[in-house]
């Protein structure tokens, strides 16, 4: 593969800086330019983020000495000097929708980690072992905004990435399911010393998230047709969303009924071969097995297992009859690497191989 320059706007936040680590070495990404807010604008990476580094690791010597320039004013320049862009900036709604088709109008690929652009018909939302077909819609996207490069893909919500992915080996035989996720801080861009009120506590309302929770596995699961993504009518998901008092990882109780029940067994056996794209692929991000299921009736364990292949992979288990569903089990995804910026990353290793980037 080429090396491609990219860039991050948005790269002092949590997500902006978690892209910063993911792409340092990565074998196919060069890290060349970094964007903010005008406030950080002039400033050396280091010097904007310093005192502010939330990530596990030490800050990449490599980002240290870019000077950050401002994702609104400069992206025009920014543009012009990198292959494809990575968003995770913090604005309304509205600025993010505008400021991303404006990268995309200047013929720079956006993979988005922001929900502004989830929606919008003819963006695909792509996890790349599940829908990375949604990728054809690209050509059409191009021709309303009049580009020959230029583009936005989405990353979907954190939160379902702990349960979509092993309903999706059964989603033409799933009818309903009923899913109670446990989110940690990160999810909020926070840790518990930025926010100490969460030690010992569990808050149960998150903004939105029940929303996007319940409806955008139906766009992952529609089709590409007429220039747009149909999202699919079924199945039928209700959500509840509560935060709690873990840093990192996303857990989800699910509930689920079929039309056909299939057993146990069954329901193992595919989780365990499953595989995607990403996988035959073999693209640098990818986990090597996609699903993994613990027999353990106390696992998977947030602390324990979502860092399961570099935060990359599906945790699973507690599979068992139910007596209002079929079946009830557990699932767990690393919130801001699998959820946000490791799958968009991801995601971006897909439209790379398949050259729309």
């Amino acid at each position: 593969m080429k090396r491609y320059k990219i860039g991050v706007i948005g790269a002092t936040g949590m997500v902006g800086q978690r892209f910063v680590t993911l792409v340092d070495n990565h074998p196919w990404f060069e890290l060349t330019s970094v964007a903010a807010s005008s406030r950080s604008a002039g400033k050396t990476y280091e010097e904007a983020v310093e005192n502010r580094w939330m990530m596990p690791m030490p800050m990449p010597q490599a980002a240290k000495n870019l000077v950050l320039k401002d994702a609104t004013s400069d992206a025009g320049t920014m543009a012009d000097t990198v292959d494809f862009v990575f968003s995770a900036v913090d604005m309304k709604k509205d600025e993010i929708k505008a400021l991303e088709e404006t990268y995309a109008k200047a013929e720079c690929p956006v993979v988005s980690n922001n929900s502004a652009h989830r929606w919008t018909p003819d963006v695909p939302m792509i996890i790349p072992e599940i829908n990375p077909e949604h990728a054809d819609v690209i050509v059409l996207q191009r021709k309303r905004l009049g580009t020959s490069r230029g583009f936005i893909t989405a990353k979907s919500n954190c939160s379902i990435q702990s349960y979509v992915p092993a309903l999706h080996p059964f989603k033409d035989n799933v009818n309903r399911a009923l899913v109670c996720t446990y989110q940690a801080i990160s999810g909020a861009s926070k840790t518990f010393e930025t926010w100490p009120e969460m030690i010992e506590n569990v808050i149960p309302y998150i903004g939105g998230e029940e929303e996007k929770s319940e409806q955008e596995p139906l766009k992952i699961w529609g089709k590409v047709a007429d220039g747009v993504i149909i999202p699919t009518t079924s199945p039928d998901i209700t959500a509840q969303c509560v935060r709690v008092a873990a840093l990192d990882g996303h857990l989800a109780a699910v509930y689920v009924s079929f039309d056909k029940k299939p057993d146990i067994k069954e329901i193992k056996a595919v989780w365990q071969g499953y595989k995607g794209m990403a996988q035959t692929l073999k693209l640098p991000s990818a986990p090597k097995q996609f699903l993994h299921y613990f027999e353990e009736e106390d696992r998977p364990q947030t602390k324990l297992d979502c860092m399961l292949e570099n935060g990359m992979a599906i945790s699973l288990g507690r599979l068992r009859p139910d007596t209002q569903y079929d079946y009830k089990f557990i699932g767990l995804s690393h919130n801001t690497l699998r959820g946000a910026a490791g799958g968009a990353v991801l995601t971006a290793e897909l439209l790379c191989s398949q050259g729309y980037i």
